[in-house]
Formats: C-alpha cells, structure tokens, sequence
C-alpha cells in the first residue's frame, strides 16, 4: 500500500512530526477525550449494525444473484413479500445501495492481491467454466457472450468484488459490535483502546482466507478458490482503506465531470474523495452517498449518542451532519489501527535503522494526510 504514496514535500510545520510522536508513543490520530470516546464507541455501534446488514446482502448477491443481469430483488435476500416490496418502495429500509457504491470502488480503484488475481489466467479458467455452466440452454445469453466476450467475464468480476467485500465487513461489524459491548462494560475508557482493539481485530483476522465459490446447477464452481492465497488484510482490508478511505470518487453535483474544467485529477491515484476528507456538510444533503450510510446509522444510535445530539446546537435537525463528523472521527481511529498495524516495525523499537523505517513509513501516511480533515478533528 505504502508504494502508491506520493513524494513527501517538505512540511510548513512541524504538525507531521508531532502527530508522528503521537503515534509513536501510542496515542492515536484523534485526541483521547471522554467525549471522543463516547462518540467514537457510539458510531461504531451504529456503523456495525448497518455494516452486517450490508455484509449480509453483498454476500447474498454474490451467492445467489451470479450472472442475473436484471436483478430486480437483489436487496431482499431471498425474501420477497408484498408488505416487504412496499417498504422498499417508501424507502423504509437499509440503503444497500452505499454498500454497492463502496463495491464499486474497490472495483475501480484496484490495490491488493484480489485485483491482481482476477486479471490471473487461473481466474479467466475459473471464470470461463462458471459462465458456461450458468448460459447453458440459455441462447441469449450465450449469443450475448458470443458478441461481447468481455462482458460476463467483467460481471463475475464484480461479484468477486461483493463476495471480498462482504466477508471484510462481516469481520468489521463483529469488531465494532465487541468494542460497544466492551464499552459498555466499562473495559473501553480510552481512544488509545479502540486502537488497539480494533488492531488486535485487524491482525487477528489478518490470514483469514478470502474465497468464494457460486452453485450452478448443483454443482460448485470456485471463482476465488483457496489455492489463490487471498487474505483478509492485504487483499481485502487495505485496498478497502485505499479506496473508501482515501480516494473514494467524485461526488455528483459538487465538482464539474467535464473534462475541459480540470475539476477531477485523470490520476487515480491523487484522488482525495474519501471518508477522510470528506466535507461533512454536503454530505448531509441528498445526491451524495455517503448521506445514505448516515440515515442507516442514524436508526441505530445508541441512547446516550444521541442524547448527545439533541443538547448540542440545532439538535438532531442536522443529524447527519453531526453523524458524518462523529463517523469522520472514528475512521480516523480505525485508520490509526490499520497504520500502526502495517508499520514495518514496533513502534518502541530501540534499533536505529529501524526507527528510520518506521519515521519514513509514517511520513508518507501524514503526507497523504495533509489536505485530510485530520487538524479539524483535533478540536
């Protein structure tokens, strides 16, 4: 991960090296207050409930929607009813539709060994042998494979992305569900805490094998088989930190697609449209995605975050922006955990040379950081 980061310019302050020391010292990115604390743990009650939600559905479109180029009832997990059809119409329902849009960007941006594996000729196998179980006796779809090759292979591909995706958010919403109940109990006191919880999740399912395999017919068919070695963190976790985190995509209706206004970078890789940039005003409005990750969270807010809400100013009128700046704060925190879990060594190393590795390490990450919304949280 650490390959794709720009050069580092020389600071106009010494504001990198003291987060740097922070860090070092064990601290974490968002300053240890009861209050950060509280809202923190809060959102990301909030944030795991929803997370294993998506996690449910991503998986099962992935399982049970392969290759159904018209989906209708994706987001209904195999249980359509009438009264079911209605509320999804009203929109009274999770919006499954945020965690499609995370998918894609993962999709998009690449990064990691699962990108690197669907452009494999094992996988192209895999994929090949899947498609032809599902087309049989289907003429149109085997005349659409016939006119466009590329088409269904790029289908499976994305729901590669749905199953990898599903799975790293199914690990993610128990380690923010066990950090509330830890709170709860009163063994959660500190933002040094949630760090090392949240890392001790991250590193614990680190070697978890990522694979995934469809039934057709009866018989299975791998599309990510375990000989392919995909793991959680390096294959899952960090490109998800790469692409939702730091890059993400432009939002509609904020910056201009045209070309000829300059407005979004041809590079990818100098994207800045992640949850750790992001302007939490705007996102309270409609048209940007993000908002409907908060209106899923704002129906799981424990008691106290949001009594928290109603005594601040304009009270819950502008809940989701308060939700996105509290949610800004916690990815902050898990971006400290997936930080300190890649560092190249301990941080209380007493070796020179590697002092120096883990110092140039940790300036790339406060360089990419550096037009991120990291000093406003400070406050």
């Amino acid at each position: 991960m650490t390959e794709t980061l720009p050069s580092l310019e020389k600071p106009s302050s010494d504001k990198p090296q003291t987060y740097i020391n922070l860090l070092l010292s064990g601290e974490a990115l968002l300053p240890d207050t009861p209050g950060n604390v509280m809202e923190v743990v809060g959102i990301l009650k909030s944030y795991g409930v929803v997370l294993d939600a998506y996690s449910i559905n991503l998986n099962y479109i992935a399982d049970h929607q392969f290759l159904v180029l018209f989906p209708f009832f994706k987001y209904f997990n195999g249980e359509i009813t009438f009264q079911k059809l209605l509320r999804h119409w009203w929109g009274d329902r999770i919006n499954y539709e945020y965690a499609e849009y995370c998918m894609r960007g993962m999709l998009w941006h690449g990064g990691g060994g699962l990108d690197a594996y669907l452009d494999t000729p094992e996988f192209r196998q895999n994929c090949q042998t899947a498609i032809q179980a599902k087309i049989k006796n289907n003429p149109m779809l085997q005349g659409l494979h016939s006119l466009f090759a590329e088409f269904l292979p790029e289908q499976v591909r994305q729901s590669a992305y749905y199953s990898g995706l599903g799975q790293f958010w199914r690990v993610m919403s128990d380690i923010f569900i066990s950090l509330s109940d830890l709170y709860d109990q009163g063994d959660i006191t500190s933002i040094p805490q949630i760090v090392d919880h949240v890392k001790a999740g991250l590193v614990a399912a680190a070697a978890m094998p990522i694979t995934y395999s469809v039934e057709i017919k009866g018989k299975v068919y791998d599309i990510l088989p375990k000989s392919a070695g995909l793991t959680f963190l390096p294959d899952t976790a960090v490109p998800y930190v790469e692409a939702v985190f730091f890059r993400g995509t432009p939002f509609p209706g904020t910056v201009s697609y045209n070309a000829q206004a300059y407005q979004i970078s041809p590079d990818q890789s100098r994207f800045a449209y992640g949850a750790l940039y992001a302007d939490p005003v705007p996102i309270g409005g409609s048209g940007i995605p993000p908002t409907q990750l908060m209106q899923d969270m704002r129906h799981y807010l424990p008691d106290y975050l949001l009594e928290y809400y109603h005594q601040t100013q304009k009270g819950v009128r502008d809940i989701r922006v308060k939700i996105c700046q509290t949610f800004q704060k916690s990815m902050f925190c898990v971006t400290t955990a997936a930080v300190m879990g890649l560092m190249p060594h301990a941080p209380d190393t007493s070796d020179p040379d590697e002092q120096a590795a883990n110092e140039k390490y940790l300036k790339g990450w406060l360089a990419r950081l550096k037009t991120s919304r990291l000093d406003i949280v400070q406050g």
